[in-house]
């Protein structure tokens, strides 16, 4: 049977739309535009033009599908007007889910976030950590309501929620990713102390086969290979470039007020924050996360950091995206 992907020409899609032709399954892919048509045609998958907020659409393209790999969504911070956000990232997976109910399919992957476990400040999340009730970031609230109106809803399909952590690997030169590229151009001059939990982009695109395989419908996976200390992350970003990277590490507390001024000052002018309060706020709690029960009951094995950082930094390179030499490379 055909296995349709939503937003399969975004970074987390490609690898997932990879893998499952790869392994010699007929794919489509949802899309809303003539490039991500084209991104989805060089990856060997079908694709099928649609809006997750277009509910007859959404119904059109999973006709013949026995399975539903719900990706796509919106992950943006120092908006002005949130409403978008919520309207894709809630209102669309619910279209999704319902819409694939409609057409029949049997299971669907929602790809949600580790965001979403809310776990108290210093504390690793897990996928039965008590949420602390309160939220970081307009984007996490998304995110929380829309796994919580997915699994709320009474539909004969069998849904599965994953919760990746931080994303990263070729091909995710944005967020985090786009931290360590600034980190190192040389961009950066000090860092916020903090902790992050990150996962290759490989490994992430398998959890989500492997939950579709093996994971128990109305549960949730959390996708999580490794966690570092910022000092850790600029430590091993120096070893492996060979740059030196001995930069300032700042209190977040002190972080958050400047990132206040900095948000005014773009408000001000009439711009949209390149920083933000809820940004440094994500930054500064320092998120930990364990993704063992993925390996547990799933099978999904964990790519080491070093690796990931590598592949990383060299695809940077490929791209041109680096400005200056490396002596590791």
């Amino acid at each position: 049977m055909t296995t349709l992907v939503t937003g399969g020409s975004g970074v987390v899609g490609r690898a997932l739309v990879s893998q499952l032709v790869a392994s010699g399954r007929p794919v489509r892919a949802l899309v809303r535009s003539e490039p991500a048509a084209a991104t989805v045609t060089n990856l060997s998958a079908v694709p099928v033009r649609g809006d997750i907020l277009d509910y007859g659409s959404l119904i059109r393209s999973m006709q013949g599908c026995d399975v539903v790999f719900h990706v796509a969504g919106s992950n943006e911070m120092c908006l002005r007007d949130p409403s978008t956000l919520f309207r894709v990232n809630v209102d669309g997976s619910r279209n999704t889910l319902r819409a694939a109910a409609a057409a029949g399919v049997r299971r669907m992957v929602f790809t949600s976030s580790a965001t979403t476990l809310g776990e108290v400040k210093g504390s690793v999340g897990d996928e039965w950590s008590p949420h602390r009730g309160s939220y970081l970031s307009n984007y996490e609230r998304s995110k929380h309501e829309a796994e919580q109106a997915l699994l709320s809803e009474e539909t004969n399909v069998e849904l599965v929620v994953v919760n990746p952590s931080s994303v990263q690997g070729p091909g995710r030169a944005t967020g985090t990713g786009k931290l360590f590229l600034d980190l190192i151009n040389g961009k950066i001059p000090a860092v916020v102390e903090s902790r992050f939990s990150m996962i290759d982009i490989s490994d992430c695109a398998r959890g989500h086969i492997l939950a579709e395989r093996n994971g128990t419908a109305g549960e949730r996976y959390v996708l999580s290979g490794f966690t570092l200390s910022t000092a850790a992350a600029v430590q091993l970003l120096a070893q492996l470039t060979g740059l030196n990277l001995h930069l300032p590490v700042l209190p977040g507390p002190l972080v958050t007020g400047g990132a206040a001024v900095a948000e005014l000052g773009f408000l001000l002018m009439g711009r949209r924050p390149r920083f933000c309060r809820e940004m440094m706020r994500v930054m500064s709690f320092g998120h930990a996360y364990d993704g063992s029960r993925a390996s547990r009951e799933l099978g999904l094995e964990y790519t080491p950091a070093r690796t990931t950082l590598r592949n990383t930094i060299e695809w940077f390179a490929e791209e041109g995206l680096i400005t200056r030499e490396l002596p590791g490379l």
